[in-house]
């Protein structure tokens, strides 16, 4: 058996009054996808729990068979492993965004999609300067990137994700709790850097948003995740361009395939992915795919580039895996958004994302095109969403 996993990150939505009402997911040209709902099964899955946020961390650490509940360490821990980068005794890990604050409003949480030569800059600039802080800051992929701190204690800290707030008076969101007094500390400290840097003063130059501050939150320690051969007894591989996803793999045992091209924005190279997917397929039985281009363009309110993200997932990922699997009877793929970001809102949402499975004993269902309508009328709804993996894999078999 082989099993290929499509996760086109944020892929999910809401009606659009430009697109007729429907979704960017239902209004996209995607033939494979639909080849998928029709000869197979699609549903919806339940991937954040009650009591968390609807994050891309806990989201698709539900997708991947793992319950947030007694699985999740927090956000940075699992960028940290997806980095390699080692988290001593006492230290705990933050995801440290740049992001432009102008007038005390959160005006872009990417600080332009800053460059990676400019990143790089301000993130020794930074450990230069803090140096005396217990805290270092540690380069990632643009504006994402992470800080290690030594602090024994972060019993009653409560950090609001940068991308939640687009647009909103930061003041209220600010860590907040009893140990949050040390975190905005250094918040300002490097705001107070970043203020009037080279990097800066060229970004304003050019008419580019400024890195003017970091942003610091999805704090924790690292966990020990049961290996998913274990727990599924599958050797597997995972193709993604975003730490996030690359660290859920590596915590869980997968193999990380690197991918030159594969950016985590709208300019990734879909097919460079595809392919890769496509040979793991022949060295691993299960191979997931993570794409986070439709997340970007619904955080950007972009319709447009969110319908052409899908269609390229669908043309450049999913087309070629099908291609892949079909000549034998042996495999079953599953396409998992893992939460909507809806073009309207901008920000992530708990709605439960529709997702679509064939292969191997699923019978087809009903013949709809893959999308959030069917899906709610599918009857099938999975519910804790760590179930749906164990599902995928072992249901009929």
């Amino acid at each position: 058996m082989k099993y290929a996993v499509i996760l086109p990150d944020g892929a999910a939505d809401e009606p659009v009054e430009t697109l007729g009402g429907k979704t960017p997911l239902e209004s996209a040209r995607k033939p494979h996808m639909d080849w998928i709902a029709s000869h197979g099964r699609q549903g919806r899955v339940v991937t954040v729990p009650a009591r968390f946020s609807p994050g891309s961390d806990v989201a698709t650490l539900s997708l991947f068979g793992y319950d947030p509940a007694t699985d999740h360490p927090g956000r940075a821990p699992l960028e940290a492993a997806g980095r390699g980068i080692t988290i001593h005794p006492g230290e705990w890990v933050f995801r440290c965004n740049f992001v432009t604050i102008v007038d005390g409003v959160m005006i872009d949480f990417t600080a332009g999609h800053i460059s990676q030569r400019e990143s790089d800059r301000l993130i020794a600039d930074l450990n230069d300067a803090l140096r005396g802080s217990n805290v270092r800051f540690h380069g990632g992929v643009s504006y994402r990137n992470l800080m290690t701190a030594v602090k024994n204690v972060v019993a009653d800290l409560a950090c609001t994700p940068p991308h939640d707030i687009p647009d909103l008076p930061i003041a209220e969101h600010l860590p907040k709790g009893r140990d949050a007094e040390w975190i905005r500390r250094i918040m300002a400290d490097a705001g107070n850097l970043l203020a009037n840097h080279d990097v800066n003063t060229v970004r304003r130059d050019l008419g580019e948003n400024p890195a003017t501050d970091i942003w610091l939150w999805g704090h924790g320690r690292p966990r020990d995740l049961q290996p998913f051969k274990d727990r599924f007894g599958l050797s597997g591989a995972v193709i993604a361009a975003v730490d996030l996803v690359r660290g859920i793999g590596a915590a869980i045992g997968l193999k990380v395939i690197d991918v030159p091209g594969a950016t985590g924005y709208l300019d990734t190279d879909y097919a460079a992915k595809g392919a890769a997917a496509v040979t793991a397929l022949d060295n691993f039985d299960f191979v997931a795919v993570h794409v986070e281009a439709p997340d970007e363009a619904g955080h950007l309110g972009d319709v447009r580039a969110k319908v052409t993200a899908i269609e390229n997932v669908d043309r450049f990922v999913v087309g070629p895996i099908i291609e892949r699997l079909r000549p034998t009877d042996h495999w079953r793929i599953l396409v998992a958004p893992d939460h909507p970001t809806p073009v309207s809102r901008r920000v992530h949402t708990s709605t439960p994302p529709p997702f679509c499975l064939a292969g191997l004993h699923v019978r087809p269902t009903m013949e709809e095109p893959f999308g959030e309508t069917a899906a709610s009328e599918s009857g099938l709804n999975v519910d804790p969403g760590f179930e749906l993996m164990e599902y995928f894999l072992k249901a009929g078999l």
